[in-house]
C-alpha cells in the first residue's frame, strides 16, 4: 500500500509560475507577521530572571510572563479563524497587527507586573487574530498546487526560524540593552508590517453570512483556555496542584461539550464532517506530535547544554543557530519533496526522520564531545521537523474550499499552539524531576523518539491509499467525503 501518490498531471516544481512583485510583497507581509509571532514565543525566555528582578516579580510569578501570552494566543485561535471567514480576514488581520503593536509597546514600557502581564495578554490576543487570518489569507491568495506549496514552505521555514532566532536574540539583546529590548523588537516588527498590509492584502470572506456559533465559541474557547492553563502551570509546578487538576478536568469537559454542541447546531464553528476528513484528522495528529516533541527537545537540550556541559548562554545559542541554518535549507528543499512525493508521504517520512535523529540524543553523556552529537542530531532532526511542519499544513488545507480555509488554518494553528504547550509539561518534567539531569535527559529523549516514530506509523496507516482489486492500480480514496 502506498501512502500518497502524486497525480501524474501535477506540474513539476520547475514549472511553477514565477511570483509577481505584488505576490512577493503579499508573501513578505504575511510571513513577517508569522515570524514575529514565532519570535514572541522564545525571545523572552532568557530575559525572565532579569525582568523579574527589575519589575519585582517573584520566581513563581514569572511563569505568568509565558502563560499570559499562551492562554489567549492558543485559546482564541479557532474563534478568530471563523470570525475572519465570516466578516473579512484582511480586516481582522489588520486589527490583530494593530493590537499586537500596541501591546508590545505597553510591554516594553511596563512600569509594574500588572502592566507587563496586561501587555503580554494583549500580545497573545493579537497573535490569536494574526495567525489564523494570516494563514487563511495565504492559502486563499496562492492557489492550491505548487504556488501554495512554495508559499507555505517559506512561511513554515520562517516560523521555525523565528522560534530559534528568538532564543539566540533574547540573550544577546538582554545582555546588551536589557529585557525591554526584547519586547521593543516585537513592536518594531509590528510597526514595519502594519503600514504595508492595507494596500497589499486582498479582502476575503465567505459569500454567505451565517450567524456565529456562540455556544460553540464559548465551549471551545473555554476548553482551550482551561487546558492551556493546566498544562503551562504543570510545566512549572507539576500535575498535583489542585488548580491544575481542576482546570484540566474542566478543559476536557468543555471540549467534550463543544463536540456535542457542534453536532446539533445549524451553523457550527467547526464542521464535524471536516474533522472526519482523514487528511484533516491525521494531518493534525502529525502536526501536534512534531511540534510538541521538538519543543521538548529544545527545552531539555537547553538545560543539558548549560547544566551538564557548562556551556554559556552564548555558546548554547550557537548550537541552536546551526539548527536554524539547517531549518532554512530544509524549508527550501521540502517543496521539492512535496512536488515529487506528495504532502502525505512527505509528512510520514519527515516524522520518521525526526524520530530517528532524536533517538541519537539518547547517547548524550557528560563528555565535551557530546556537544557535537547534540548539535548534529538536533539540527538534522529539525530539518525533518521543518518538513513535517510544511507537509502537515498542506495535508490539512488541501481540498478544503476557500470559504472554509479560515477554519482549516485555524485548526492547523491551534495544533501548533497546543503542541508548543503540551510537550514540555508532559515530557520535560521527566528531565527536571529525575534524580540527575543526565539520566532524565536520556529518558525524555528515548520516550520522545518513541512517540514520534509511533505517530509516523499511525499517520502513515491513517493516510494510506487503497489498491483496487480489479485493476491493481493505485486509487486515492475520496478523503474529503469520508
Amino acid at each position: 500500500m502506498a501512502i500518497d501518490t502524486p497525480s501524474p498531471t501535477s506540474p513539476p516544481l520547475l514549472d511553477t509560475p514565477r511570483m509577481s512583485t505584488r505576490d512577493r510583497l503579499v508573501l513578505f507581509v504575511l510571513c513577517a507577521a508569522q515570524f514575529m509571532v514565532a519570535l514572541d514565543f522564545s525571545v523572552l525566555n532568557v530575559a525572565l530572571p532579569v525582568l523579574g528582578a527589575d519589575l519585582g516579580m517573584s520566581q513563581s510569578a514569572l511563569q505568568w510572563a509565558v502563560t499570559a501570552f499562551a492562554l489567549p494566543s492558543g485559546g482564541f485561535l479557532l474563534l478568530f479563524g471563523r470570525i475572519g471567514d465570516l466578516y473579512g480576514r484582511r480586516r481582522l488581520f489588520l486589527t490583530g497587527l494593530a493590537l499586537f503593536a500596541a501591546a508590545s509597546v505597553l510591554a516594553t514600557f511596563a512600569w509594574d507586573p500588572a502592566s507587563f502581564l496586561a501587555g503580554r495578554a494583549l500580545q497573545g490576543l493579537g497573535a490569536a487574530v494574526i495567525v489564523p487570518t494570516g494563514m487563511s489569507l495565504l492559502t486563499t491568495t496562492f492557489a492550491e498546487g505548487p504556488a501554495r506549496d512554495r508559499a507555505l514552505g517559506i512561511s513554515g521555514t520562517l516560523m521555525s526560524l523565528g522560534f530559534t532566532i528568538g532564543m539566540v536574540a533574547g540573550g544577546i539583546l538582554t545582555d546588551a540593552l536589557g529585557w525591554r529590548s526584547t519586547m521593543g523588537l516585537l513592536a518594531v516588527f509590528a510597526l514595519i508590517v502594519l503600514p504595508l498590509a492595507p494596500g497589499l492584502l486582498p479582502e476575503s470572506r465567505t459569500p454567505e453570512r451565517p450567524h456565529l456559533d456562540v455556544p460553540g465559541a464559548i465551549t471551545v474557547t473555554g476548553g482551550l483556555l482551561s487546558l492551556i492553563y493546566a498544562l503551562t502551570t504543570a510545566a512549572d509546578h507539576g500535575f498535583a496542584r489542585a488548580d491544575v487538576i481542576t482546570t484540566l478536568i474542566a478543559g476536557l469537559a468543555l471540549l467534550a461539550a463543544f463536540v456535542v454542541v457542534e453536532s446539533r447546531t445549524a451553523a457550527p464553528l467547526v464542521s464535524l464532517p471536516m474533522l472526519r476528513r482523514r487528511t484533516v484528522a491525521w494531518g493534525n495528529v502529525g502536526g501536534l506530535v512534531t511540534f510538541s516533541m521538538m519543543s521538548t527537545v529544545i527545552f531539555v537540550l537547553t538545560l543539558y547544554l548549560q547544566e551538564i556541559l557548562r556551556l554559556s548562554a552564548w555558546e548554547t545559542g550557537l548550537v541552536f543557530g546551526v539548527q536554524g541554518v539547517v531549518s532554512v535549507v530544509a524549508g527550501a528543499l521540502t517543496p521539492r519533496f512535496v512536488s515529487r512525493l506528495g504532502a502525505r508521504r512527505t509528512l510520514v517520512l519527515s516524522l520518521t526522520g525526526q524520530g530517528a535523529f532524536i533517538s541519537g540524543l539518547v547517547f548524550l553523556n557528560a563528555e565535551t564531545w557530546s556537544v557535537w552529537l547534540a548539535t548534529a542530531a538536533v539540527s538534522v532532526a529539525s530539518m525533518f521537523h521543518l518538513g513535517a511542519i510544511i507537509s502537515y499544513g498542506l495535508t490539512v488545507t488541501s481540498g478544503v474550499p476557500d470559504e472554509e480555509q479560515g477554519l482549516a488554518t485555524g485548526l492547523v494553528t491551534s495544533t501548533q499552539q497546543i503542541g508548543l504547550t503540551v510537550g514540555i509539561p508532559l515530557l520535560g518534567v521527566l528531565a527536571t524531576t529525575a534524580d540527575d539531569l543526565l539520566s532524565g535527559t536520556r529518558t525524555a529523549m528515548a520516550l520522545n523518539a518513541a512517540i514520534v516514530l509511533t505517530a509516523a506509523a499511525l499517520v502513515g496507516l491513517g493516510l494510506r491509499t487503497r489498491r483496487t482489486a480489479r485493476s491493481g492500480a493505485v486509487e486515492a480514496e475520496a478523503l474529503g467525503s469520508r
